[in-house]
């Protein structure tokens, strides 16, 4: 599944994604095959940071 360029849209898939079904942000980008700076990266450009205590981005 690719990811949405919207940020928002890709802030409510990824945090559905941890939620649901990925303890760490590392092992999610493990799956998706791409590396955490760039999912942070692209995150955090819209204003949003991974908060490893909750497992989301806020």
């Amino acid at each position: 599944m690719p990811l949405p360029n919207d940020p928002f849209m890709l802030l409510s898939v990824v945090n559905m994604r941890l939620r649901d079904s990925f303890d760490s942000l590392d092992a999610l980008c493990d799956d998706l095959g791409i590396p955490c700076g760039e999912l942070c990266g692209r995150l955090a450009q819209a204003g949003f940071a991974y908060d490893a205590n909750c497992n989301q981005f806020r």
